[in-house]
């Protein structure tokens, strides 16, 4: 039977922040993403993709990448072309982390932070961080493939106190960190 509802197909992660104040270390937020098999949905990610990196499909690219947010609007943007990511991957989950390089900074220290999650013209969902201040890093989306195949969209932004590295390895535990 067909159905008249649409896959999720092509989404947009856009992520900004303003830059820390003059004389001080530059604020360099970045979006991570990070695929899973279907053999292993909660274990070690497939593969990444971030900054100076892309899927080895092309399905997930950083388009936009910004180490001092600096700019107007969004200032690092991710899409994830789900239509396309092989069958082979059932779920993809959506972090942010704060690079660490000169000191310990948490999202309550960074200006106007705001993530946003779109497919089209339709926000997904909007965050500003504000409920996970005192982390380093926080998952902002999961992406679910369905018994029939159809993508499902899981909004829940959850915090983790670490570096970028631990983040990446263990953003799609069930827990952060474990």
């Amino acid at each position: 039977m067909s159905t008249p509802n649409k896959d999720m197909d092509k989404v947009e992660v856009r992520l900004k922040w303003d830059p820390s104040p003059s004389g001080t270390p530059a604020h360099d937020l970045d979006i991570i993403a990070a695929t899973y098999l279907a053999e292993a949905p909660y274990g070690s990610p497939a593969y990444l993709v971030h900054f100076d990196s892309r899927s080895p499909d092309g399905t997930i690219t950083l388009n936009r990448d910004s180490r001092t947010g600096q700019g107007l609007g969004f200032d690092e943007v991710m899409t994830l072309e789900l239509n396309r990511l092989s069958t082979a991957y059932t779920r993809v989950v959506v972090g942010v982390a704060i690079q660490q390089r000169d000191g310990r900074r948490t999202f309550a220290e960074i200006a106007n932070t705001g993530v946003q999650v779109r497919e089209g013209y339709t926000n997904l969902a909007e965050d500003d961080f504000s409920a996970v201040g005192a982390a380093t890093a926080a998952t902002v989306a999961e992406f679910v493939r369905g018994a029939a195949g159809a993508w499902e969209f899981h909004g829940t932004v959850r915090g983790f106190d670490g570096d970028p590295n631990l983040f990446a390895g263990t953003m799609g535990s069930r827990t952060p960190g474990t």
